[in-house]
């Protein structure tokens, strides 16, 4: 009679060959018996690991991005203040002999679609060119991410914190010559933020202009691309946008660079580390 009792086997799960139950190792590629399995499991916690990573970093730079959205609300002087703040300013730049912004404005009052692009700029083209660079960090030089991120962390919450004295922005002093040129094309990113001009008082340090310089330096340090210098273009452009809008004077964007400086200077000490 003849024996239809079946050894049993196991299925290597690399070249799927069947193996005797005896045999701890593929006879046909030498897989060892539970390696594929232990694999899968250890692939599995990575790639949790690494999703959980992404949602952390996410929340983290959001709630940063919402508090700067919102800083401007909260005002630790009077209004008035502000204001002559921002004719110092004004007059600071004369006696330094920096290009007039009102004259700069004045070039593109007269073209309809350049002053739309402008405020277009102004008021999408950070946030999202800065979210890009730290996702291409995060997926393509893991190990250069938690420097930058912690520079943008970095200079953001001190800029916060300046931005809690008051400073209007040119378009919100009436005897300097400019226009809001946001507001004249309905295109103003401020008026949900609040009923009264204390809500759009926060403009030194120029955080656009900080974030476009952060964005560049971070494309070109880390980049090996010869194209790279070409991110140059983006803090060029936003530097000039902030001031044909009318939304910064020149020594905001200089305050931002002189913030951001110190931020670079003082990170390897000061700067926390939050877990690369």
């Amino acid at each position: 009679m003849t024996d239809l009792a079946v050894a049993p086997e196991w299925v290597c799960v690399g070249c799927h060959a069947r193996v005797p139950m005896a045999s701890d190792a593929c006879t046909t590629c030498g897989r060892r018996f539970g390696e594929g399995l232990a694999t899968d499991h250890s692939t599995v916690s990575r790639q949790l690991g690494r999703w959980g990573f992404v949602l952390r970093e996410f929340l983290i730079l959001n709630v940063l991005f919402i508090l700067w959205r919102v800083v401007g609300q909260v005002s630790v002087f009077h209004e008035a203040g502000a204001l002559g703040r921002g004719r110092w300013l004004w007059g600071v730049e004369r006696t330094l002999h920096l290009p007039n912004e009102a004259t700069l404005q004045h070039a593109v009052l007269g073209h309809v679609t350049v002053s739309r692009i402008c405020n277009g700029f102004y008021a999408w083209a950070h946030a999202p060119m800065l979210a890009a660079t730290l996702l291409w960090l995060l997926w393509r030089h893991r190990e250069h991410y938690a420097r930058w991120r912690n520079l943008v962390v970095a200079f953001t919450g001190v800029s916060l914190l300046i931005g809690l004295l008051p400073v209007a922005p040119p378009r919100l002093v009436p005897d300097l010559g400019l226009v809001d040129l946001a507001a004249r094309y309905h295109q103003s990113v401020y008026d949900g933020l609040g009923k009264g001009v204390t809500d759009q008082l926060s403009a030194l340090p120029s955080v656009h202009i900080g974030w476009a310089v952060l964005v560049a330096m971070a494309v070109i340090m880390v980049s090996r691309s010869r194209w790279r210098w070409l991110v140059l273009i983006h803090p060029i452009l936003t530097a000039y946008v902030v001031v044909v809008t009318a939304n910064h004077y020149w020594l905001d964007g200089v305050a931002a660079l002189a913030v951001l400086g110190a931020v670079i200077i003082s990170s390897r000490r000061f700067v926390p580390r939050l877990v690369p």
